[in-house]
């Protein structure tokens, strides 16, 4: 019973963060069942995946379509390539040490965190973009690239997804940064990592029982975080966007000396 609260309040706890910024939640997952509960990384990225395979965040995506920040021609296309590639990170977990691979991704993260604090910005900073502006012409192929990534990325490391797709829409096709959540929210309904799971449990790092809570928490959480975030002003959202990146880039990039 102790671990099925720790369990239900680290998914509630995870759930803000998702609602909050668009991710699933995996990147707060991972490193909290290691570090409170004494699981093995691997088992780790295994029950996060398993946990997200249920719709967890359709209140949160709901909250964001009423209020129009969802472009679900986005949602659809990056889902699909996150389907196709998840089962790719978790092989790629299950055969390396993926130590270096994910210092180097850590430092991305934090540069594109840097980025959106307007660390790189030395001249006029850019006209803000308008919430409701139109993102309906943005190539199929490169939000379809984009799920492509960012499933290797979600099959390695137990996370969604969300913290590729949403500094990409924004950086890449000039998303609003509250669509960019909301559609990024909208892709990971879907069961994108179902292979990965698959390939976890087959391995034998997969106890669903310890996934339930979690997903049990997630659901609640990321309707109070997408609430909160759709009442932020785009610049503080986009500052406290930054500085969540810049941390869980630290994260990656320490993560292979604290040994969790």
């Amino acid at each position: 019973m102790d671990n099925f609260l720790v369990l239900l309040a680290l998914g509630l706890g995870a759930g803000v963060f998702s609602g909050l910024f668009g991710i699933g939640g995996g990147i707060v997952i991972v490193p909290a069942l290691t570090l409170l509960l004494a699981f093995d990384t691997k088992t780790a990225v295994a029950t996060s995946l398993a946990a997200l395979l249920l719709p967890v965040g359709i209140f949160a995506v709901l909250e964001y379509r009423r209020k129009g920040l969802l472009d679900i021609r986005a949602s659809a296309w990056v889902a699909f390539g996150l389907v196709l590639t998840t089962i790719i990170g978790a092989e790629i977990t299950l055969a390396l040490p993926a130590a270096l691979f994910k210092q180097a991704y850590g430092v991305f993260v934090i540069i594109m965190g840097l980025r959106f604090l307007g660390v790189f910005n030395r001249g006029k900073p850019a006209a803000p973009i308008r919430d409701d502006a139109d993102t309906s012409g943005t190539p199929w192929w490169g939000l379809f690239a984009l799920g492509l990534a960012a499933g290797v990325l979600s099959g390695m490391f137990g996370i969604g997804g969300g913290i590729v797709i949403v500094p990409a829409l924004v950086g890449f096709f000039g998303f609003p940064h509250k669509r960019a959540v909301g559609s990024s929210l909208g892709a990971l309904l879907l069961p994108v990592g179902l292979l990965g799971v698959l390939r976890y449990a087959a391995a034998g790092t997969l106890d669903v029982l310890d996934a339930a809570p979690v997903a049990i928490g997630l659901a609640v959480g990321a309707l109070g975080g997408a609430r909160i975030a759709i009442g932020l002003s785009a610049a503080h959202m986009k500052q406290l966007y930054g500085a969540f990146l810049v941390v869980v880039g630290i994260w990656f990039v320490i993560q292979p000396y604290v040994g969790v």
